[in-house]
């Protein structure tokens, strides 16, 4: 294939040629290719998986993560144990384009590396290394680790998304309408696009923004001063950025430059784009939010059997393929823990990126009630956990232990290792109940309920996020009641989350699963159903097309 004048391999559909080059930092496309870390990949997968079944005029931009995130071990008391091995993608292809680009006043060689859109049946993917031979080590380590924890190397992987990935674009001569950036580790492309054009009319006539994180705090800021010398601008003088960037602190916020060099973003949920609106609204010259509701590929993730016996109308056969679905994944629980769980008690999975908002630990913290919900012999349970702590948040870590050790105590109690794709599909499959237990408002969409939905799971939620978009109380899940957050602390929050969670747990979902399971089973259809209506990435993608990329 020549790839100096790249055109999509299939016909791009009539409602979709415009053109667009989508950058991320990360994308969870399948098993085999390891780069991705959360939420944002598995949004960045589903949104290529949906661009190729509806033929978009899409290409995505990335970086070949030489040791992926991590690779999440065992030490010999079970705890977590972080690991970093190298990966090898043989069924990705050399495109043959070798380019430099300036980190820290030295050229830097990249090569681009090309995923067919029918290996994992996805819109095309060029992946940046550097990686090479013609490199000095410090350059080769730039694309070894997803989100290294050292600063400046960190910022020469978001140079080499947004600098590498713009002067990628412009080798395969692609000319896209738009650069839609997903988060804003790209937003040094807007530099490229600067020098190139002149002016920051043109930058933002091409620029779209897609934000994730729901408060100010959390977006990322380096020093002014190190991105300058790590050549983050492109050549263009700092006084220059900090008036076309908005950036007026000492602290290059890489949200608010995005915000300022696009003519249009958008939030991840109809709340996080309430909640945007709100952050971003204090500064002046940034563009319109809309919202976007993420969503997920129901191709890649659904169970299809499940969603055939509830077409039939057949609920033995969708009892007992959910029955399957729970001992194939208890198998895996089996392996790792040596605990054998029933596939007939009612199964809770909380599996989702360890961040300290999510609240893993939340219903152990009360550790008498949570004994005595674990051995309640009237109506049994079985609760498993699952999920990545960023590899040097130690505090993330400690709580991944300490559920570990807890679980010692239990033989209806697990907790996995080796969180991704796979495990992840495999433990919806598992869950009965999703447990959901994220400190409202602090989820911007949150899509792994989506994802559990399609695979006969009930949702469980606080309500944050797109499940308030979603659930209807009863119908096709639960929601916990929001927390006074005007007169009560961040632990009173907590207590009544968890007092809440239990309450509807023992109160509600118990008694429904063992006394009243026909309801139950409609919840589940219900969930199913409504999901693939409104939250399969194909509705999303269109989106994007109708409201971002118009």
């Amino acid at each position: 294939m020549d790839f100096t004048n790249f055109q999509l391999p299939y016909k791009a559909d009539e409602r979709f040629k415009k053109k667009i080059a989508y950058f991320s930092m990360e994308y969870a496309i399948h098993q085999p290719l390891k780069i991705y870390s959360g939420g944002l990949g598995f949004l960045s997968g589903s949104h290529l998986r949906s661009a190729y079944e509806l033929k978009q005029n899409l290409i995505g931009i990335g970086i070949l993560w030489k040791e992926g995130y991590y690779d999440q071990e065992r030490n010999n008391d079970q705890s977590l144990r972080v690991s970093w091995i190298e990966k090898n993608c043989y069924f990705l292809e050399d495109t043959g384009l070798l380019f430099q680009i300036t980190i820290h006043d030295n050229p830097v060689w990249v090569r681009t590396y090309y995923l067919n859109p029918e290996t994992f049946k996805t819109a095309p993917l060029f992946l940046l290394s550097t990686d090479l031979p013609e490199n000095d080590y410090l350059s080769r380590t730039i694309c070894h680790r997803l989100y290294d924890d050292n600063v400046a190397t960190k910022l020469a992987q978001f140079m080499l998304l947004g600098i590498g990935g713009a002067t990628l674009v412009d080798q395969l001569n692609f000319q896209p309408d738009l650069y839609h950036l997903n988060e804003a580790h790209a937003v040094s492309a807007a530099f490229y696009l600067y020098k190139k054009y002149g002016n920051t009319e043109e930058v933002k006539k091409r620029m779209v923004f897609t934000t994730h994180t729901p408060e100010e705090a959390g977006n990322e800021k380096h020093d002014m001063g190190l991105c300058q010398e790590m050549s983050y601008f492109y050549g263009i003088p700092v006084e220059t950025i900090r008036e076309i960037s908005g950036n007026t602190e000492d602290k290059f916020n890489h949200s608010l430059a995005a915000l300022h060099l696009s003519h249009l973003a958008n939030g991840v949920s109809q709340l996080h784009g309430e909640v945007s609106r709100q952050i971003w609204g204090k500064y002046e010259h940034i563009c319109e939010i809309k919202a976007i509701t993420n969503a997920q590929n129901w191709r890649y993730w659904a169970d299809k059997p499940l969603y055939r016996a509830m077409l039939d109308r057949d609920d033995q056969w969708l009892d007992d393929r959910k029955k399957y679905l729970k001992r194939r994944t208890m198998e895996i629980v089996a392996d790792q823990t040596g605990k054998v769980m029933d596939p007939d008690v009612l199964t809770i999975v909380w599996a989702r990126r360890f961040a300290a908002y999510k609240r893993a630990d939340l219903l152990t913290r009360d550790h008498e009630r949570f004994d005595a919900f674990l051995r309640n012999t009237r109506y049994p349970v079985q609760m498993i956990w699952a999920g990545k702590p960023y590899p040097t948040d130690y505090q993330a870590i400690a709580r991944f232990n300490s559920l570990v050790h807890l679980s010692k105590g239990y033989k209806n109690m697990a907790v996995l290792t080796g969180y991704e794709l796979t495990l992840s599909k495999r433990l919806k499959q598992a869950a009965d109940v999703w447990l959901n237990t994220p400190r409202v408002p602090r989820e911007a969409s949150g899509t792994s309920g989506m994802t559990a939905a399609m695979n006969g799971a009930v949702n469980l939620s606080t309500n944050d996020g797109w499940i308030r978009e979603f659930v209807d109380y009863g119908n096709n899940g639960f929601i916990i009641p929001t927390p006074d957050y005007i007169h009560l602390s961040i632990e009173g929050q907590d207590q009544q989350d968890l007092d809440n969670f239990f309450s509807v747990l023992e109160n509600e979902i118990l008694p429904m699963y063992y006394q009243h399971y026909d309801t139950w089973r409609q919840i589940i259809k219900n969930g199913m159903r409504e999901v693939q209506l409104r939250f399969d990435s194909n509705r999303m993608a269109e989106e994007y097309y109708e409201i971002l990329y118009k």
